[in-house]
């Protein structure tokens, strides 16, 4: 099976072997490293790499399916203290000249299973080149933790109120909270005034 070059990350789907399968893998350098951190505004990416093949899928469709391996640097959400996260994900991306047919057929077996058809995110129309350099970047950005935390970095309540009245707290909003003693006074009143 045939393997890119080093360094090579864009392939020209016209110059790809319809019949096999093309190997790749892109090791970003440091200084690559830290451009593509700056894009995604965060603070570090301290390990990267992205491994995988370009295989022909039909008559004229593409798969790309690579493991994508990084170790990021955050801040935390919380303290703003650095956080490092591994990330490990499989990328898949299903490239075809006729987007709509493709997604029509998917629908129309759906519907022949009688299961709904699940969103296919993978699903992408053909290029004249792919850039596994881009993709390997969209599906870091993709999944990069939301809301990094530092160990034992916790959210602490905040309450705010007008000079001269009582702060809300979350139990004065909460629907039930004073049902219980509602219930017991009620239940006092309701008793027979015999029975006193």
């Amino acid at each position: 099976m045939p393997k890119a070059e080093p360094d090579q990350t864009r392939f020209r789907v016209a110059d790809l072997p319809d019949r096999r399968e093309t190997r790749f893998e892109v090791v970003p350098t440091a200084d690559q490293r830290a451009k593509i951190a700056e894009r995604l505004k965060i603070l570090d990416i301290r390990k990267l790499r992205f491994a995988g093949s370009l295989r022909p899928e039909g008559s004229r469709g593409w798969v790309l399916e690579a493991d994508l391996g990084a170790t990021v640097v955050q801040s935390c959400v919380v303290t703003l203290d650095p956080v490092t996260t591994r990330v490990e994900e499989t990328a898949l991306r299903r490239y075809t000249p006729d987007i709509e047919a493709a997604e029509a057929e998917a629908r129309a077996q759906a519907d022949a299973d009688g299961v709904p058809m699940p969103e296919d995110d993978s699903l992408e129309p053909l290029p004249q080149v792919i850039d596994v350099a881009e993709v390997m970047e969209e599906a870091l950005a993709l999944a990069l933790p939301l809301y990094p935390r530092a160990d034992g970095a916790a959210m602490g309540g905040a309450t705010f109120a007008e000079p001269g009245t009582k702060p809300l707290e979350d139990e004065d909003v909460k629907p039930f909270a004073g049902l219980a003693s509602l219930r017991d006074k009620l239940a006092g009143d309701s008793e027979d005034p015999e029975d006193k």
